[in-house]
């Protein structure tokens, strides 16, 4: 493994994942314009790639149809990867997501991503209204992948069942997780491989470990690479991003409860909004997180690449008023290119 001290934030890799949040008093219509407005500014701004994530049945997230919404992002930019982090494959037959994304690179390319996850992305009643069948399961992940692989790979006229477009297209997939199921399976199948750790921190260490040594060269990747996403919430001081932070803290406290509801404004304390426990269980999922002015974030993003030697990072941030949003990034962008 690398010395600890080698890897510098200037010569990494960051990337955006937008959640497509819907603020409270506003509506799915805003919250594409700002997705749209956010992927023009980090693409300016040089971050490596802008990713969107599939969840369906949440009010304050309107990311459901992440293929159509990769295509928004894609056609009003012309540089950053765009993909998904990611399409539930539970939820999807291989040859739809295979169909979907080789038109995507067929319309953009060189420019696509697809990230895989095993999750449904919702809650379990959803997750049954959304299955193309009742007898799958998570556990048919690794054949789904590896058909979907097929469909995405070398033109073959003798195959029974092809994917037009999406044949010959070679679309990158990566595969997503929090635990080291996916680690492993990415590893054995030598894809690049990325973490949730902005809300499912635990597994981190390990699953990175299990794909280093799991890892097989193969016809896509030589070498192992690993990339994990956290939060971030910058601005011009400490107190600022701590007060921003608060949306995101309100976000989390909603999922513990089971009250899914739109983004909330900033709150000028929590201590009313949340117990001791709550206030601990929001703390651990967001162990990640990393709030504050420039140099604040920047020594905690570099505490975080020094402890995981990631090869890539990318950042969600999850701010309710948008322009707040966009100079978080840009401070961000800042640190990325060592200003």
């Amino acid at each position: 493994m690398q010395d600890h001290k080698e890897k510098k934030l200037t010569d990494t890799a960051i990337s955006v994942l937008d959640l497509v949040p819907i603020v409270a008093g506003k509506t799915a219509a805003d919250s594409f314009k700002n997705t749209l407005n956010l992927a023009q500014h980090v693409e300016r701004l040089g971050f490596t790639r802008y990713w969107l994530a599939e969840h369906h049945n949440m009010p304050g997230i309107a990311s459901s149809a992440t293929a159509l919404l990769i295509g928004h992002v894609a056609s009003g930019t012309s540089t950053i990867r765009v993909g998904s982090g990611g399409i539930m494959l539970p939820n999807h037959a291989p040859l739809v997501v295979a169909e979907q994304f080789g038109t995507l690179e067929t319309l953009y390319p060189g420019r696509i991503d697809l990230g895989l996850g095993r999750a449904p992305g919702t809650d379990q009643q959803t997750a049954m209204a959304l299955r193309r069948d009742l007898v799958g399961n998570v556990e048919d992940f690794p054949r789904h992948v590896e058909e979907l692989q097929n469909y995405l790979g070398p033109v073959n006229p003798n195959a029974r069942v092809r994917a037009v477009p999406g044949e010959g297209s070679n679309v990158p997939i990566w595969l997503l997780g929090s635990s080291t199921f996916g680690a492993q399976l990415a590893g054995m199948l030598g894809l690049p491989y990325a973490f949730a750790s902005h809300f499912a921190p635990a597994a981190l260490h390990h699953a990175l470990k299990v794909y280093r040594e799991s890892f097989r060269p193969s016809d896509t990747l030589q070498t192992p690479y690993a990339m994990a996403c956290v939060n971030v919430t910058a601005a011009a001081t400490d107190a600022e991003a701590e007060l921003l932070a608060t949306s995101l803290y309100q976000s989390f406290l909603s999922v513990i409860r089971g009250t899914a509801r739109q983004m909330q404004p900033p709150a000028q304390s929590m201590e009313n909004l949340w117990d001791a426990s709550e206030k601990y269980a929001v703390q651990q999922m967001l162990r990640y997180t990393f709030i504050g002015a420039k140099a604040t974030v920047k020594e905690q993003l570099q505490a975080f690449l020094d402890d995981t030697q990631v090869d890539e990072i990318m950042v969600a941030s999850h701010i309710y008023d948008h322009n707040a949003r966009l100079k978080s990034y840009e401070i961000l962008g800042e640190i990325m290119n060592g200003k």
